[in-house]
């Protein structure tokens, strides 16, 4: 009988926690070793299993002569996305091109650097065939789909000790196909009409063959080994013109001393779970940077811009790895609640498991920050205590939003409370103006994140978030009349659909304004600034901002619920009266909890005031937690652990 994967309590804490080590690494890496090959048996035993059948076949026979080679490939980012591509529904599999039959090329892989003797149909798409991990044959003139076969013999590509190729090499041709046939230590790619021999050396650039290249960095006694993959069909990278393999590998290098240096617990995570570097386009401002569930370990980066910034990404993108592995064992939350979330690393709502990622990254680049706090000098200095001190508040609000929104499991409960307890998250009060963002900032600087982050909030609230109509003219009747504010409408945030951009130019300017501001204007005059030109975000933002620095009280309306607000603004400037309310409304009004305008005097309605009188019925803005608390889990470990039978057997 297979057993299941069993997590620790103290690996599971510590993954929470935002580290885990190497033992942590190990057994994720396995267990998605292990997912892998359920993924490649469904694979097998579903519709496009005979496309995939001869490149399974080809990797059963090197795994009974270099069972590692294979298990290098299982654990590397190639095969996971490959496998779970392959496993949906092949939308192309009717028309004879199916992902499935790709698993041949990571096959050819394995028998060529294994040193084993095979024949295998590689896919050609568009002239060009591709080997993951290794390299690219361009220029095949007349392949059809499924039309090279490949043959391998052993090569010392990478960084891994491989087995020396055999001194004889007895692989034919198949009649009539296409194929790749090898001489001892060398490879042929062969189509209709045309024999291509690769490099002996495949490492090195050749006629029609580009390597990928392989980056290595020491220091300290750990070694980082990274191809620059280039030759995956399912993994977005280009070509490396720009900033080519040498480029790399001295941004490398430095990164990976400054880590060692530095974070070194990270680093030896780092040096046992990273596999791979993917080069993106660089955006026109920023670094780009992303991670694929499916390809453990891999880093997707265009050029960073200094190795402060590409260590940062390194530690940033792996922790998106070990949750998307952890997750694949451990439920953290249930299917239910809202779809649409805020996250303040982003300009989109979010799922509830893309909010959980973006905390978990966020608590790596806290980690990052809190190291490099103190070891600068101004201006440098500065600029390291803003991204520590707007990097734990945006991961602080990140909680507050899971633990109020997500419908988290037990384990999610306490593995967010680990998370919490890592970044220091203390109780805030309802304007967040009491949070400590962290050690290392100073007032200033606290008070000046503080605002960006209420007024970012406003700001994405105002873009995305939906008001009912009807329930926004109920308010505005009750308010007309004097009467008290009753249950505000339901939060309603809709989808983003396709890419999305920031919030524009004019928030960026507001936000730039504040780093260098001591403190936020005024909230009476930001208030007038709101009435008289309402459909301007970076005005709400300066609203919510300053009514959250004075501790007005409807700063919490204005930040969680500035859509309600602005609506509610509108429809009352529409129904304002020529003429003065009736008395009777006036002595109602008297009554309220709102201030009323002097008798003859026609004004607009003040938003503070607006907001002040929705905060009596509103739901207290999401809070952060405080420290763990006991969620009935236990944490004897002497106990049988409550992981397991959580995973997939493996």
């Amino acid at each position: 009988m297979i057993a299941p994967y069993v997590i620790p309590d103290a690996v599971f804490d510590a993954l929470a926690a935002g580290e885990g080590g190497r033992e942590a690494i190990v057994l994720l890496r396995r267990a998605r070793r292990s997912r892998n090959l359920l993924l490649l048996r469904h694979v097998l035993d579903g519709p496009c299993g005979a496309a995939a059948q001869a490149g399974a076949d080809l990797l059963s026979q090197v795994e009974g002569v270099a069972p590692e080679t294979v298990k290098a490939l299982l654990d590397g980012p190639s095969f996971g996305a490959w496998a779970a591509h392959a496993a949906a529904d092949c939308p192309s599999h009717g028309d004879g091109i199916c992902t499935a039959g790709d698993l041949a090329a990571l096959a050819a892989v394995v028998a060529i650097r294994a040193g084993v003797v095979a024949e295998v149909a590689v896919p050609v798409r568009a002239g060009t065939l591709r080997l993951p991990g290794l390299g690219t044959v361009t220029g095949i003139r007349d392949a059809r789909q499924q039309a090279v076969l490949a043959t391998g013999v052993g090569t010392g590509a990478g960084c891994r000790d491989l087995p020396e190729p055999p001194a004889t090499v007895d692989a034919g041709f198949c009649a009539g196909s296409a194929g790749v046939r090898s001489a001892p230590g060398a490879v042929d790619v062969r189509v209709p009409g045309d024999v291509h021999r690769l490099p002996r050396d495949l490492t090195r650039e050749g006629h029609r063959w580009q390597p990928v290249a392989v980056l290595r960095a020491e220091h300290g006694g750990l070694t980082l080994c990274l191809p620059l993959e280039t030759a995956d069909p399912r993994l977005p990278a280009l070509d490396t013109l720009r900033a080519g393999p040498v480029a790399w590998q001295g941004l490398l290098q430095s990164a990976w001393k400054l880590l060692v240096d530095s974070h070194r617990a990270r680093a030896e995570e780092l040096a046992e779970g990273l596999n791979g570097m993917v080069p993106l386009p660089a955006p026109a401002r920023g670094v780009a940077s992303a991670t694929s569930r499916h390809a453990f370990g891999t880093v997707l980066a265009s050029w960073p811009a200094s190795p402060e910034r590409l260590a940062l990404t390194l530690l940033h993108e792996f922790q998106h790895s070990k949750l998307s592995a952890l997750t694949d064992l451990v439920p953290l939350y249930e299917p239910g609640g809202p779809a649409c979330l805020y996250a303040p690393w982003r300009p989109d709502p979010r799922p509830p498991g893309g909010l959980l990622q973006g905390i978990y990254a966020h608590l790596g680049d806290l980690a990052f920050w809190r190291a490099r706090s103190g070891t600068r000098h101004e201006p440098e200095q500065a600029d390291v205590t803003w991204r520590l001190a707007r990097t734990r508040a945006q991961g602080e609000r990140g909680l507050a939003e899971a633990f109020t929104h997500v419908r988290l499991t037990p384990l999610g409960i306490r593995f967010l409370e680990r998370a919490a307890a890592a970044m220091g998250t203390v109780d805030g009060g309802d304007s967040g103006y009491d949070s400590d963002i962290g050690g290392g900032t100073d007032a200033r600087t606290t008070r000046a994140v503080l605002r960006v982050e209420a007024g970012s909030e406003a700001v994405w609230r105002l873009r995305w978030a939906q008001v009912d109509e009807k329930e926004t003219q109920r308010l505005a009747e009750l308010w007309l009349t004097g009467r008290a504010a009753q249950q505000p409408p339901q939060d309603d945030v809709r989808a983003a659909d396709g890419s999305v951009t920031g919030p524009g130019p004019e928030f960026g300017r507001w936000a730039a304004r504040q780093r260098g501001a001591g403190r936020a204007g005024s909230a009476q005059e930001a208030a007038a600034a709101v009435v008289a030109r309402p459909d301007r975000p970076e005005r709400w933002a300066e609203l919510a901002a300053a009514a959250a620095e004075e501790g007005q009280p409807g700063a919490g309306v204005l930040r969680h619920r500035t859509e309600l607000v602005r609506n509610l603004l509108l429809h009352l400037v529409e129904a304002r009266p020529d003429q003065p309310p009736p008395a009777e409304a006036r002595r109602a009004e008297a009554r309220s909890a709102r201030p009323s305008p002097p008798a003859g005097e026609d004004r607009p309605p003040d938003p503070l005031a607006l907001a002040a009188w929705l905060a009596v019925v509103h739901p207290r803005p999401p809070q952060p937690r405080t420290s763990p608390q006991n969620t009935g889990v236990s944490m004897s470990q002497n106990a049988r652990s409550p992981l397991e039978n959580t995973s997939a057997t493996g």
